[in-house]
């Protein structure tokens, strides 16, 4: 009756734990993919001012601000964007942690509880 007891306390935990991670990589892809997007972005428009930069004999700062305010959007809305994702990674990943060790702490207890029980 324990060792059964302890098998559908571990397969229960397995399940638990798997729903309340399910989520996790998406905050964590999120989290380490958007500045890269942001990066390109800042590319894209750095690029784009320097080819708008050819086609004029002088250079001034009312044609190459577009591209530049176009690379500095990109990179915001990268770190917009990974920045929540990753403070919500750690926050959420650090609850789970909790909640794991409070779910093995209480197997833990309640096995032992049977344990007794079954010997008497």
């Amino acid at each position: 009756m324990v060792d059964g007891a302890r098998r559908a306390m571990r397969a229960t935990f397995q399940r638990e734990m798997d729903f309340l991670e399910r989520r996790l990589s998406f905050l964590a892809s999120t989290g380490s993919v958007s500045p890269y997007v942001g990066l390109f972005g800042t590319v894209w428009g750095i690029m784009h001012a320097f080819r708008s930069l050819a086609n004029v004999q002088q250079a001034t700062l009312a044609q190459v601000a577009p591209g530049i305010a176009e690379a500095l959007v990109a990179t915001a809305i990268g770190l917009f964007a990974a920045i929540p994702a990753v403070v919500a990674y750690n926050r959420y990943s650090h609850d789970i942690d909790r909640l794991a060790n409070r779910f093995q702490s209480f197997m833990e207890e309640f096995s032992n509880i049977l344990h007794r029980q079954a010997v008497r």
